[in-house]
């Protein structure tokens, strides 16, 4: 009994002694994770407050970087879905329908413009860049569908929303002063503006008016991000529609985006251009001021002129239409056909016209970022090609076209098809697509610039009313060009002169020849011997 007890006393004695040493337990435990807790509240906020007393306490310079990354994962993230959800719409939009169908015609023009609307909003969310390279996709006319043009032919016009304050910001970085410093007078409301860059009305402290080109102060922090972000996208949709393979346009893109957006370069262009064109004395290129130009600002002089494509200020003005269309064409067919360093972006904001002393008209062109430069064996492939083209000579034509790496299907043997076999052609259009895009990627990149320099002026003339033969005149320049050149020698410049004499007689007599055949058969009508002709006559007059 006696051992019973002293047992019960002494497990009563180690229950006690348990109860405190339980509670501690607890007590420690909670006291763990409410430490534990405080630590990572405290990371957490480190974590936050460091980078936000740094940005606090960073320079503007600094603070836009940090900005444009930020945003840039933003642009990433929305050109991501855009571009997913544009592969997957082609994919699920076209699925098990015959391509000779007119319903996958009529289903693939739905789902190209759904795309093209998608792009455009991208476009315009993503600004800057993407701007840019959705214009570069509009001049691109011979190889996209025509409702990505209608669609995006809207950028041509748009540009980024800025505000006044980053102008002195950027003056800042670039010069150290704020522009209202350097200038007399510098009016902050753009004359002009577009993807890249705004154009400002300024006077220079000797009180000479300058024209003042502004880039958009985060393009350069942003470019390489932007450009990853579309590279990524195009392999996504390489990978998904390998018939659609674009990736070389963008390389071509972003060489001459890395041109344009150095004002520096722009400036030397310019200035090489006029020293090129000297020998045309009705070309003027303003001039540049190079104590107030740099990367990222151009200061030219300021011209008042009227914009090529306004047809009815040009005639107010007591302008022939005609006489501008001539200069313009013999413009750009110097640079293209003679000295190979070709403007690459003469859209009708880029060249001006004013009179002259003389009351005729001087054509002014402007914006010389972006220029090409022909290598000297395509600079001639080009003019024997182009007088083959006036002249009708089909050999001529095939094998110039081939020293351009251009190798289009053979005439021939399409003569020689059926009907029948005309007919079932159809069911190889994807061959001829996969040879079409082959062929532009085999062409020499500066061709792709060149065909939007001769489409752009095309479009001008057209708009003018086509009152001159623009095929001619150029043809003219390329049959000349081919011997005459910088530097030429006497015997060259003989060649030249005496080239263009047997091309400008074969024009005369092919036209001769064709209105003595009219002729001819309007006095046979008049014997009633042959239909009315006068129909015909009158086009040929």
């Amino acid at each position: 009994m006696f051992t019973s007890l002293k047992g019960i006393k002494i497990a009563k004695v180690i229950y006690l002694q348990n109860q405190p040493i339980r509670k501690c337990t607890t007590l420690s435990n909670t006291s763990f994770k409410t430490t534990s807790k405080k630590k990572w509240g405290l990371l957490f906020a480190t974590a936050i407050a460091v980078p936000g007393i740094w940005y606090i306490q960073a320079d503007n310079q600094q603070q836009r970087k940090v900005r444009v990354t930020v945003q840039g994962i933003g642009r990433f993230l929305r050109s991501l879905v855009i571009g997913t959800t544009i592969s997957t719409d082609y994919w699920w939009s076209l699925r098990n329908i015959d391509e000779d169908s007119i319903q996958y015609q009529q289903e693939l023009k739905k789902t190209h413009q759904r795309t093209a609307n998608r792009i455009l909003d991208g476009c315009l969310s993503n600004g800057g860049l993407y701007i840019k390279l959705g214009q570069g996709l509009v001049s691109m006319n011979h190889i996209l569908p025509k409702e990505y043009l209608d669609t995006l032919k809207v950028l041509q016009d748009k540009c980024l929303a800025r505000g006044v304050s980053e102008i002195g910001q950027l003056f800042h970085e670039e010069f150290g002063k704020d522009h209202k410093e350097l200038f007399k007078s510098f009016d902050e409301e753009p004359i002009a503006a577009a993807s890249l860059a705004q154009v400002f009305r300024a006077k220079c402290q000797d009180g000479k008016e300058v024209a003042v080109k502004v880039q958009y102060i985060d393009l350069q922090d942003r470019f390489n991000g932007d450009i990853a972000t579309i590279e990524i996208l195009l392999e996504l949709i390489s990978w998904m529609h390998p018939k659609f393979e674009f990736k070389w346009v963008l390389k071509d893109l972003k060489e001459t985006l890395c041109k344009e957006l150095d004002f520096l370069n722009e400036g030397h262009n310019g200035e090489r251009c006029a020293k090129e064109l000297s020998s045309l004395p009705y070309v003027y290129v303003p001039k540049v001021f190079w104590d107030l130009t740099s990367k990222r600002v151009l200061t030219t002089e300021f011209i008042d002129g009227i914009k090529v494509s306004d047809t009815s200020s040009l005639e107010k003005a007591g302008l022939s239409i005609k006489e501008v269309s001539h200069k313009l064409i013999e413009t750009f067919a110097e640079q293209i056909f003679h000295t190979g360093f070709v403007h690459a972006d003469p859209h009708p904001g880029n060249i001006l016209v004013r009179k002259r002393k003389k009351g005729d008209a001087e054509i002014v062109l402007l914006d010389h970022g972006l220029y090409e430069e022909l290598p000297s064996n395509v600079r001639k492939s080009l003019c024997r090609l182009w007088s083959s083209i006036v002249l009708n000579d089909h050999a001529g034509m095939k094998r110039h076209a081939a020293e351009l790496g251009v190798n289009g299907p053979n005439a021939g043997e399409w003569q020689k098809m059926t009907t029948e076999q005309r007919q079932a052609i159809r069911i190889q259009m994807e061959e001829i697509h996969e040879r079409m895009m082959s062929s532009f990627r085999a062409m020499p990149s500066q061709l792709m610039l060149i065909f939007r320099n001769i489409n752009t002026v095309r479009a001008i003339t057209k708009d003018h009313g086509s009152l001159v033969d623009r095929y001619t005149l150029m043809a003219r320049s390329a049959t000349r060009g081919f011997f005459i050149v910088p530097g030429a020698s006497f015997r060259q410049r003989l060649q030249g002169v005496w080239q263009q004499f047997l091309f400008d007689w074969r024009l005369w007599w092919d036209k001769t020849q064709m209105r003595l055949t009219f002729w001819g058969l309007r006095v046979l009508f008049w014997l009633g011997r042959a239909p009315d002709m006068t129909v015909l006559v009158q086009i040929v007059e």
